[in-house]
């Protein structure tokens, strides 16, 4: 069966020490394959050539209530999306690998940083962060939280300017529905 997940307003990010960016991601989007059940729930795989996840820029992100600097994108470049839903209790678990691209003003553009992360419908903690998921709802939305080790890029300004290594926190605020319901509804 193919599901469709659907990035909704309301995200957050943070990294090391900073505090957590407000993200709107609206317009993000992914085509999903569920599996049979396999013991472990049903199996959701995304192909990452057709994620859709909009970059963090002064449209999109705000940290403190100020938009980011104009000139300053990070792109998302998904590698992997998949994991499990449980359709009962709307539990998710996906694990989420991507290089997220820094660019300032065109010109710099320091190595990406890898992240790998477990999002998940549950509560995660770590050293640094502390964040509640929320399960999906009959209507098919969730919220998926995480928390990833960032190891150094290897640019020296920019690991030194964010302390890598260190950890990064996501919210995401989606809905997951089948693909028949949203072709039905537009």
């Amino acid at each position: 069966m193919e599901l469709q997940l659907t990035t909704l307003p309301g995200c957050a990010l943070a990294i090391g020490a900073y505090p957590r960016f407000t993200y709107n991601p609206q317009g993000g989007r992914g085509i999903g394959w569920l599996g049979e059940d396999d013991g472990r729930g049903r199996p959701l795989e995304f192909s990452p050539a057709e994620l859709r996840i909009p970059p963090l820029s002064w449209r999109s992100t705000r940290v403190l209530g100020v938009p980011l600097p104009p000139g300053l994108t990070i792109a998302i470049e998904p590698r992997q999306l998949s994991g499990h839903l449980q359709p009962g209790s709307g539990e998710l678990r996906l694990r989420f690998r991507a290089r997220f691209h820094c660019s300032a003003l065109g010109f710099y553009r320091p190595a990406a940083l890898a992240i790998d992360a477990e999002l998940s419908t549950g509560p995660v903690t770590s050293r640094r962060h502390s964040c509640r998921g929320a399960a999906l709802d009959s209507d098919g939305r969730g919220v998926l939280v995480g928390v990833a080790q960032v190891p150094p890029s290897g640019d020296a300004w920019l690991d030194r300017f964010l302390g890598l290594p260190d950890e990064a926190l996501a919210l995401l605020r989606c809905r997951l529905i089948p693909l028949e319901s949203q072709l039905r509804r537009g």
